[in-house]
């Protein structure tokens, strides 16, 4: 088949009157996506693992609609975005809610870190995290493929991450699993550029590739790994406790609740501390969408990791890049060296 000649069509530069499909919809860049396009008055359906966050997500898209004096359409549907029955069954809810065959926003968004490294990860957790952050979005991609095709312009964002530019945190910080994901769902937009062209001409995708977002992915993860600071079993609190030991820190005198204050600490300090917050980063997305970008950097750091990899990108995993990346002054804490 020739690819057409007009591709990629115009951009997608007016929200009204379309819909969107966001996973991991509950909080974070998710949440603020439904937010911002529920005010530009596009009608959105997110699924999230917690119907919770997910009513507090409608609570506020459908505020920040009636403030903008639009109406528009609000669903929610619970699914493991790597169970490919689950996002059936979400298309399925899409298509019932909205009584339509056609979505023209896809936004698979939802991800989660953890099981560090291929050695010595448990290999049940590595899996769980690249099925989850890579699987979800192949998931979402094959879920709503048909009702992408049925509309007359459509748009595909998936996200990846810095880690899918970098796949680590530092010359110690093994993050192999993440980074794979990350890596494996970079690739896979990047191939939508030319399959859209030949095969599907009215799409068009982007991968975005953030940097440190003030999220709670931190806490989704360590609640993903069965590791909530709030309900950790016995058998959780030793995994722990093991972890700190095995990074040279003296955990003896540590009280079960120092340890669960610990990883609590943790995960609301890589959310108080980041440098971009998620209605900063949805903007950057939606802007990227809008300027029809096939590649979405999100934070100053995200860009200057960029131009660092390519002026030298036989360099990136050595002592010397770290250093010097360490003295651009971002990621901050986020890197192990």
């Amino acid at each position: 088949m020739n690819a057409p000649a007009s591709y990629p069509p115009a951009p997608i530069t007016d929200f009204a009157g379309l819909i969107a499909v966001i996973t991991g919809g509950g909080t974070g860049m998710g949440r603020e996506l439904a937010r911002q396009l529920a005010a530009a008055g596009c009608d959105v359906a997110m699924c999230d693992v917690s119907s919770e966050t997910m009513d507090e997500t409608i609570d506020l898209a459908a505020d920040d609609a009636d403030a903008a004096g639009r109406d528009v359409r609000l669903t929610a549907f619970v699914a493991d975005v790597s169970d490919a029955d689950a996002m059936n069954a979400f298309a399925e809810h899409v298509a019932s809610e909205f009584d339509t065959d056609r979505v023209h926003l896809l936004f698979n968004n939802a991800g989660i870190s953890g099981a560090s490294s291929i050695v010595t990860a448990d290999h049940t957790d590595w899996d769980r995290v690249f099925g989850v952050t890579f699987g979800g979005v192949l998931n979402g991609m094959r879920s709503f493929m048909p009702m992408l095709m049925q509309a007359d312009r459509g748009h595909v964002i998936n996200t990846s991450s810095v880690n899918g530019l970098w796949a680590c945190l530092g010359p110690s910080g093994a993050h192999s699993a993440y980074s794979a994901a990350k890596f494996a769902v970079r690739g896979l937009t990047e191939s939508l550029v030319v399959d859209f062209r030949m095969n599907a001409p009215h799409l068009t995708a982007s991968v975005v590739m953030p940097g440190h977002i003030g999220t709670q992915i931190a806490l989704n993860s360590m609640i993903a790994a069965g590791l909530d600071p709030k309900n950790l079993s016995e058998e959780s609190l030793q995994r722990v406790r093991q972890s700190i030991e095995e990074s040279g820190i003296d955990a003896s005198g540590a009280s079960d609740e120092d340890i669960r204050n610990l990883l609590q600490l943790r995960a609301d300090s890589f959310e108080s501390s980041a440098p971009m917050t998620a209605a900063e980063a949805a903007t950057i997305i939606l802007d990227g969408v809008t300027s029809g970008a096939w590649r979405v950097l999100v934070g100053d750091d995200a860009v200057a990791l960029d131009e660092m990899l390519r002026a030298t990108p036989t360099e990136v995993y050595t002592d010397a890049f770290m250093q010097q990346f360490q003295a651009s002054g971002h990621f901050g804490g986020l890197i192990d060296n």
